[in-house]
């Protein structure tokens, strides 16, 4: 159509605007722990008015961000209106995970370099997701030019940026919607661009706390050992990991449940009994499963090893539940889109597929909104080196993405 081929003129054309926007997000650090992303969503905001688009600053209230765990966090809405017609929200997070050890440059310096595939820029967030918000904008950009050409659109695009993925989306997308601040009809999230996903793990977070007594090491049996009586509780999580593998997932790209212990802390000295240890553990729920019940699951288990240590004492806490994503009514419309578009742009089918992780999306998804995962990015997070030094974004991703979610929406525009 000759409106796709307008949107196409446009993105080629604005390229090097659009890089240098992704690259001015990725030199404003926003890593989340600790979670201070007001600077951010305040720069971009500036970048984004800079565009012409007219941009709504969310601050989240300073109760509801400690009780995320974050110190601040300003939610953006972009909102254009074509005329009647559905509401298409796209969603990226800015909140990134801090950039660790191993990297050939500075995570906060969008240093690009050339492949065998193109100029690659390296830096904390480029992938994951600050690209999407590179890709959003100039698909919105785009539609905005196409629409002065004469393109018959009609409907609403609104672009949800916002700040706390990495600590659980609860005053994210969940926080714009519980405030009545968007309803869309179909919505993207952040994803990359050679699959469309459509479900996605859910996640839980215990926190397990063993509490003995503190005694003299010349006198152990005078105190109770909390670390003795931790590692039977994490002997019992270990060997439970082995059925886990036995149950299989009917969605392609999500193979089965896991159990993993991150974090653990406890003990006084060397030469004292420890009194306190703490465990978190981190159990992915595939779309199968109920994540109530998975949560009932592991108490028992571990109340029942805790048992066998009657002298020391178990609790459990929850940190996070968050649900998997289950395709809503209306997916096929949105995924439809996208993947005949990808065919264009890319040359290739582009399945639609599982990711064994969680995501933004599922707040969306639990208001009975259809909504995909689709932005720019290789075919898998280990390409991308995604949560790990050296992330990186191949730009020529970046630019069929931008294409491909903007010839889809104007699809949806125009079904409107």
């Amino acid at each position: 159509m000759p409106m796709h081929d307008d949107i196409d003129r446009f993105i080629d054309g604005d390229f090097a605007r659009e890089t240098a926007f992704l690259a001015e997000l990725v030199k404003v650090p926003s890593d989340n722990p600790p979670g201070d992303c007001a600077a951010h969503g305040l720069r971009a905001k500036d970048l984004l008015e800079g565009f012409g688009l007219q941009v709504e600053a969310h601050k989240v209230p300073e109760a509801d961000v400690r009780a995320a765990g974050m110190v601040s966090a300003t939610n953006l809405i972009v909102r254009h209106r074509f005329g009647a017609g559905p509401v298409i929200a796209l969603n990226a997070h800015g909140d990134v995970v801090p950039p660790g050890l191993g990297w050939r440059h500075d995570p906060y310096a969008a240093v690009v370099e050339d492949s065998a595939h193109g100029p690659v820029m390296f830096g904390r967030g480029v992938a994951v997701s600050k690209s999407d918000f590179a890709t959003y904008t100039w698909a919105l950009l785009a539609l905005k030019a196409a629409a002065v050409r004469g393109a018959a659109l009609g409907g609403t695009v609104e672009l949800h940026f916002t700040y706390d993925e990495e600590a659980g989306g609860d005053i994210g997308p969940k926080w714009l919607l519980d405030q009545g601040l968007t309803r869309p009809d179909f919505a993207v999230a952040a994803g990359f661009a050679y699959a469309v996903t459509t479900a996605h793990d859910g996640c839980l977070h215990l926190e397990v706390t063993v509490t003995g007594k503190q005694a003299h090491a010349a006198m152990p049996d005078t105190g109770v050992d909390a670390l003795e009586a931790a590692t039977g509780v994490l002997t019992a999580l270990y060997h439970s990991r082995a059925a886990l593998a036995q149950v299989r997932s009917q969605v392609p790209g999500i193979i089965s449940p896991t159990l993993n212990v991150g974090l653990i802390k406890g003990g006084i000295n060397t030469n004292v009994v420890p009194d306190r240890v703490t465990f978190r553990l981190d159990r992915r729920i595939i779309p199968e499963e109920t994540p109530d019940r998975v949560d009932a699951g592991l108490r028992a288990l571990i109340a029942q090893a805790g048992a066998r240590y009657p002298k020391a004492a178990v609790a459990v806490r929850r940190i996070l539940l968050a649900a998997p994503l289950v395709p809503q009514p209306g997916w096929e419309t949105i995924a439809g889109a996208i993947q005949r578009h990808a065919r264009a742009v890319l040359g290739i089918d582009v399945p639609v597929s599982g990711v064994p992780l969680y995501t933004d999306a599922r707040h969306y998804a639990a208001r009975g909104i259809p909504i995909v995962l689709y932005g720019a990015g290789p075919r898998s997070i280990l390409e991308a080196n995604a949560h790990n030094a050296d992330e990186n974004l191949r730009l020529d991703d970046l630019r069929a993405a931008s294409k491909i979610v903007a010839r889809a929406a104007a699809d949806l525009l125009m079904r409107g």
